[in-house]
């Protein structure tokens, strides 16, 4: 088919031949905007897409300018993609438990509700009271209708109790003897 000659330049026919001749320019100028040459290859390398996708509206007398303008704009909006993330600070310290942590923590746990289940009722209402709810030796003995002293007598036994249960219980057992050459 012949083109009408008043119907002005020819479009965009040799990619082969643009890149050719503007490539090197095109990828110096991208390394100028952005001083990074991985991101400056692939910002050249997108304009280049782009022409080729659109060729039949790109004129061969303008299509260095059009490569500019694309590389100029994908790295504008490049940096406006990163402005919406902040970098992380590779010295951050994570402060939550580590999963063997975790796991170690619930096998204490399971331990230890074990040794109080073991425990007789009074004593372990009067150190649940003292340990968890921090209700003080005055109140402790009037739920359990002792005396204060007796009160502070029975959470000391029973913390007794429980810390002798611990190391006596077979998590504790199994931890030593791997601990021992």
């Amino acid at each position: 088919m012949a083109r009408d000659p008043g119907a002005g330049p020819p479009p965009l026919a040799d990619l082969g031949a643009v890149y050719r001749t503007h490539a090197h320019d095109l990828r110096r100028f991208a390394l100028y905007l952005s001083g990074d040459a991985a991101l400056a290859d692939d910002l050249v390398a997108e304009a280049f897409v782009r022409a080729w996708t659109i060729r039949e509206r790109v004129e061969a007398t303008t299509v260095r300018g059009y490569l500019f303008a694309i590389v100029r704009n994908l790295f504008l909006r490049q940096r406006q993609h990163e402005r919406r993330y902040s970098r992380l600070d590779e010295q951050a310290v994570d402060d939550r438990p580590s999963p063997e942590d975790l796991a170690s923590g619930q096998s204490e746990l399971r331990t230890v509700m074990a040794a109080l289940a073991r425990l007789p009722e009074r004593d372990r209402a009067a150190v649940l009271m003292r340990a968890d709810s921090g209700l003080p030796y005055d109140e402790i003995a009037s739920v359990l209708g002792i005396t204060t002293a007796a009160a502070k007598v029975k959470v000391h036994r029973a913390r007794l109790k429980l810390a002798e249960a611990l190391r006596s219980s077979p998590a504790d057992e199994a931890a030593r003897k791997e601990r021992s050459p």
